[in-house]
């Protein structure tokens, strides 16, 4: 009989439900039930794929495939790892979505680029029993997990040592904060997901949660409409994914951080998360287990907080903190971070809309236990010290000169103000100074969110720098004045959404979507009410094409963000429902200057409608379809009233924004017939 094999590789004999190795639950076979097809029949060891795969084994199975060890014959028979899309899902419908989903998760790999998460290789269809498949390819990792090792230790009493971990730490923070910086959030960190590469003694970050992102996207989007995934649906490992994802699934870069910080204490305590947490208290009980010092104990509470806000904002703000720890541990500063690696050239075809780049990299012989990860020495104090001055003079842009950049810690950031400057400029500098910190605004963002107002304002200055002369004083003032509006601004943001700025991401918006449209509510209505504070706090980038690529942009999903919260609570959302034999109804409401709401109604198709805004001030009007493809009916129109037949049966919605600069009191009729 066959063996089975876990995710990991471990080899298990025929019939185990769980692996003897580590625990995880084994594929299964089972029948087709409740609307899911069986996965595709698993490839044979042997099978030689696009003419360059021969598989080794199956590794693991998931709801959107398998995956296999392989080996590369056109590169000396490199071993690599192949992920199969061959979904439980039904519909041909259902099937594109899902492959569209899947092509977008190769592109999200595909950027990755950075020597401790493994590479992605290319994309590629083959034939299997004349159906057409689609493999992602990635490096494979010769090495063993973190779970393992401390299942290892754990039967020697040896648990993961303070200095172990703290390493651990300062080597995967930088690993986040990368990914984090292209928008990637991981989702699934456990000690199962980090491997402890034997080539190098270095942790490399592994299983990206996007193909069970995408299990997720499709089984909502098909599972019914307004019902939301199932918990066991979630992205991440119940124990180490914090609540919030879990519960609802929002991820932000800090879930991240709250995961690594759990796998710090099941490596520190050897026990699981379960057993550190009181889930009805909602606190965690480690120190009963473990006794730590008191700054890295304070490092991994604020990782751990239940409160999404309470954690630290970003991983640079976390590993600023961190190395100040372990600075206190060695009495030196701690080993720099890795940097990621530049993409070498290219040696196969890259996903579609890209160009490939990637390279493998040949594993090392295996050894039978891999040494837990060993301080890399530091460089030379005088060539770092060069670098950054380096750095620093080849860096231009007014907010560098103006508020003296520092390497970007979070929070922990800092302006120096020039000597040079007058009494004056100083004052006002300091003042901005302790407003920006008041506000919890990211100095780093603050800093280009400025230079963007400052060269939309004076669009001439575009590519000068600003010098401490003199005779650039009046251009500082300026800048200042530009400083200070855009302080002014951000302060009518909540104080998580300003806390966050410099961190959102396209994937935020994507998630987003995803949560109004539960609500029967779409992207369309969403950027109606954020572009209705938006644009009258930034009217000047109304014309801006490229909005969500600026800085500025991250204020925009910042309102977003907000408006999202504004619409689950209801205060932004309303359900339009007529009385019994009606035939139309009245709501009435009263709005802020670049305050919004929506209201949906259920309606038939070719029924005749009948909108009317009755408004004591300027206001716009949407009326969107239920489905995108449809054309709206209305958009931000300064139209106040639109008839006609229904194109189709579903949830209408109406969107109200106020222009005027007070306050707007409002009538909105809807007849339906």
């Amino acid at each position: 009989m066959k063996p089975v094999y876990c995710s990991k590789g471990h080899e298990n004999p025929t019939g185990n439900r769980f692996c003897q190795q580590c625990g995880e639950p084994l594929p299964v076979p089972s029948p087709p039930a409740g609307g899911r097809s069986p996965v595709a029949v698993s490839v044979s060891p042997g099978t030689l794929l696009g003419e360059r795969y021969r598989i080794v084994r199956q590794l693991g199975q998931g709801g959107f495939g398998r995956a296999y060890l392989a080996e590369d014959i056109n590169r000396f028979e490199e071993r690599c790892v192949l992920k199969e899309f061959a979904p439980q899902v039904r519909g041909t419908y259902a099937l594109q979505k899902g492959k569209e989903l899947f092509e977008r998760e190769a592109g999200v790999l595909y950027k990755l680029q950075h020597r401790q998460i493994p590479r992605f290789r290319e994309m590629f269809r083959a034939n299997i029993n004349s159906e057409g498949h689609l493999f992602l390819v990635q490096d494979f990792v010769e090495g063993e997990t973190y779970r393992s090792l401390s299942a290892n230790r754990r039967l020697k009493n040896l648990p993961f040592s303070e200095e172990e971990v703290i390493q651990l730490l300062l080597q995967l923070l930088p690993v986040l904060e990368y990914i984090h910086s292209l928008g990637v959030i991981h989702r699934d960190i456990s000690p199962d997901n980090l491997m402890l590469r034997t080539s190098d003694s270095l942790p490399v970050l592994i299983d990206f949660g996007g193909v069970k992102e995408i299990e997720v996207e499709v089984e909502s989007e098909f599972s019914g409409a307004g019902n939301p995934p199932t918990p066991g649906t979630r992205v991440g490992k119940a124990g180490y994914a914090p609540d919030e994802q879990m519960q609802i699934g929002l991820v932000y870069p800090h879930s991240d951080l709250y995961a690594l910080a759990v796998t710090a204490l099941v490596l520190l305590t050897g026990k699981p998360p379960q057993e550190l947490r009181d889930s009805h208290a909602l606190t965690w009980n480690w120190h009963q287990y473990i006794s730590l010092s008191p700054a890295f104990s304070a490092v991994l509470n604020r990782m751990l907080a239940h409160r999404p806000g309470d954690r630290y904002p970003s991983a640079g703000a976390a590993l600023a903190e961190l190395q100040n720890v372990a600075s206190r541990h060695s009495g030196s500063p701690p080993a720099p971070a890795l940097a990621p690696v530049p993409p070498p050239a290219p040696t196969s075809q890259p996903p579609a809309g890209t160009t490939q780049t990637a390279q493998a990299v040949s594993p090392a012989p295996p050894t039978a236990v891999p040494a837990p990860p060993q301080p890399r020495r530091r460089s030379s104090q005088w060539v770092n010290f060069l670098l950054m001055f380096l750095i620093i003079a080849g860096m231009g842009g007014v907010g560098l000169l103006v508020g003296k950049m520092w390497p970007p810690h979070g929070g922990n950031s800092h302006e120096e103000i020039n000597g040079k400057f007058s009494p004056e400029e100083r004052q006002r500098k300091e003042a901005l100074r302790e407003r920006r910190r008041s506000l919890g605004v990211d100095f780093n963002f603050y800093v280009t969110l400025v230079d963007d107002v400052y060269y939309a304002k004076y669009p001439d200055q575009r590519g000068r720098t600003l010098s401490d002369d003199p005779a650039d004083a009046g251009w500082r003032e300026r800048w200042d004045s530009a400083a200070a509006e855009s302080l002014q601004k951000l302060a009518t943001l909540s104080a998580p959404a300003r806390q966050k700025l410099g961190s959102y991401s396209k994937e935020d918006i994507a998630r987003q979507k995803l949560e109004i449209n539960r609500l029967h509510l779409s992207s369309r209505s969403l950027n109606d009410l954020t572009d209705a504070q938006f644009f009258r706090l930034f009217p000047e980038f109304k014309q801006e094409e490229n909005l969500l690529d600026l800085p500025v942009g991250q204020v925009w999903q910042a309102i977003a963000a907000e408006r999202v919260e504004a619409v689950k609570s209801g205060a932004a959302l309303e359900v339009i429902k007529f009385a019994p034999g009606a035939t139309g109804t009245s709501v009435r409401g009263r709005i802020s200057p670049g305050d919004g709401k929506a209201y949906i109604a259920e309606l038939a198709k070719d029924q005749l409608l009948q909108v009317k805004l009755d408004a004591g001030g300027a206001m716009r009007l949407s009326v969107y379809p239920p489905s995108g493809k449809k054309a709206s009916l209305l958009e931000d129109s300064k139209q106040v009233s639109w008839s006609g037949r229904l194109p189709e049966s579903g949830y209408y919605e109406f969107v109200v924004v106020a222009e005027d600069s007070e306050p707007v009191a409002f009538e909105l009729s809807v007849q339906a017939k």
